[in-house]
This record gives structure tokens, C-alpha cells and sequence, in this order.
């Protein structure tokens, strides 16, 4: 018997045969699926890697649905029209009238001011003088009391 006629006989072991049962195209899902996966994930005790395995995908797949169902969903319909708003005119404040002796002790620094780290403010001829350590909410509420009377 030759090499060539042990080759052709026959096996009698057993042999390993693999069955393709997919059409080698990427599974579609609707929106209706991913967005049941998705809240499985989301309810209380659940593992992603655990609903993945049950539905046959992978736990990658599962995480990039969530995030993209964070995501705001971007509005058909265009920007709102723009519309006027209506003016209101209210008078003004007037600042109350200062002497020329009075003006000059706004302009002139108190002594030792250099450092002593206040800072001067003329708002509609009101003087406000903001020592160290003042509160930052009470300034900034003076300022704004002080600027609406324009």
C-alpha cells in the first residue's frame, strides 16, 4: 500500500464541523429595542454586562445607547420667532447737588489710604469708600442700588 492510499481512506475519528447560522450582516434594531435594553440597564440591581449577554450584545453596544438616549434630541422646528419687548421709561434719579468744598473732600484720599487698601467709588456723584474685609454681596448690592437711579 502506498502513502497516497493511506491518505485516502477514510477517517474513522470524529471531526469538528462549524455551522454558520447568520447572514454575516449587522443586526438591526429598532428604537423600540434599544430603548427596552436600555432601561433594563437602568433599572435598580441590573448589570449591563448581564443584559447584553441575555439579548446577545455586547456591553460597549449597550453603554453608547444609554449616552446617545442622554443626549437632547434636537427640535424639528426652528429657533422661536424673535419679538419686540416693550420699553418702560422710568425717571431718572437725580443726583443730589454737592458744594465745591464737599467735592473736593470726595477727591481727596484720606491719609494713609496708600495702604490701607480701601477703594474709592463715585457713582452718580455718590461717594462710596469699600474698606478691607468688606462683604462682596452687600458691595455689589450698594452698586446696583447706586446705578439704577441713572
Amino acid at each position: 500500500m502506498s502513502k497516497l492510499d493511506h491518505m485516502l481512506e477514510p477517517r474513522t475519528s470524529v471531526r469538528r464541523v462549524e455551522v454558520i447560522t447568520e447572514s454575516g450582516r449587522r443586526r438591526q434594531f429598532s428604537a423600540d429595542d434599544k430603548a427596552r435594553f436600555v432601561e433594563e440597564t437602568l433599572a435598580p440591581g441590573a448589570v449591563v454586562s448581564e443584559v447584553a449577554r441575555r439579548h446577545g450584545l455586547s456591553p460597549q453596544q449597550l453603554f453608547t445607547w444609554r449616552r446617545q438616549m442622554r443626549r437632547p434630541v434636537a427640535s424639528p422646528v426652528g429657533p422661536e420667532p424673535q419679538t419686540f419687548v416693550p420699553a418702560v421709561v422710568t425717571p431718572s434719579c437725580t443726583p443730589p447737588e454737592r458744594s465745591p468744598r464737599q467735592r473736593r473732600r470726595l477727591r481727596k484720599a484720606p491719609e494713609g489710604a496708600e495702604n490701607s487698601g480701601i477703594i474709592e467709588l463715585e457713582i452718580n456723584g455718590v461717594a462710596l469708600r469699600v474698606g478691607r474685609g468688606a462683604d462682596a454681596a452687600t458691595i455689589a448690592a450698594v452698586i446696583h442700588v447706586l446705578k439704577s437711579c441713572t
